[in-house]
């Protein structure tokens, strides 16, 4: 499995789609009333194979370098998912997207997920700047973007879409030179 280490507990791995599309597919479905608030693809996501299937796309744009999207492990268990969702080669910048099972929420996994992903866009994919845009009200992912280091840089107005409206939403950013 190609991946990256995080620490002796976590590690960041290129997804094997049909490995590990199963596993993230029980993973979310399993937590779906859960997830599908923040997460509103995940209505898309009906079967195993289109989580199989969605991780072969993410695979191919690996490949041509437009988003980067990596499974968190955790004490050799697929805990969740990280990603560049789209690299902007013009600015050097990416956002980064993530979430995480329940069960492994409270231990730091993704804020140490983040920070070591960020640091993988700043030295092998050139970036200058790591952006994470969070619901307002996502209390957890505003909370891992500000121990991860980002700078709050402001609110977009009613920039979500989310399953009751449209939701403003916080931009964060990470400079290479942040660090």
């Amino acid at each position: 499995m190609l991946s990256c280490k995080v620490s002796d507990d976590i590690k960041l791995a290129v997804p094997r789609p049909k490995i590990d599309g199963p596993k993230l597919f029980n993973l979310l479905d399993g937590q779906r009333e859960y997830f599908e608030y923040y997460l509103p693809w995940l209505k898309l996501t009906k079967v195993a194979n289109d989580e199989v299937e969605f991780l072969q796309m993410t695979n191919r744009h690996m490949g041509t370098n437009d988003s980067l999207n990596l499974i968190i492990w955790y004490q050799n268990e697929i805990a969740g998912m990280i990603s560049f969702n789209q690299f902007d080669h013009l600015r050097a910048s990416a956002d980064i997207g993530y979430w995480l099972g329940k069960k492994f929420q409270g231990r730091g996994i993704t804020t140490r997920a983040v920070q070591c992903f960020a640091n993988l866009g700043f030295e092998d994919y050139g970036l200058n700047r790591v952006i994470i845009q969070a619901a307002v009200d996502n209390e957890a992912s505003n909370a891992v973007a500000k121990r991860a280091g980002f700078i709050l840089e402001g609110t977009l107005r009613q920039n979500e879409l989310l399953d009751d409206g449209f939701h403003d939403e916080n931009l964060y950013s990470l400079l290479k030179e942040d660090l």
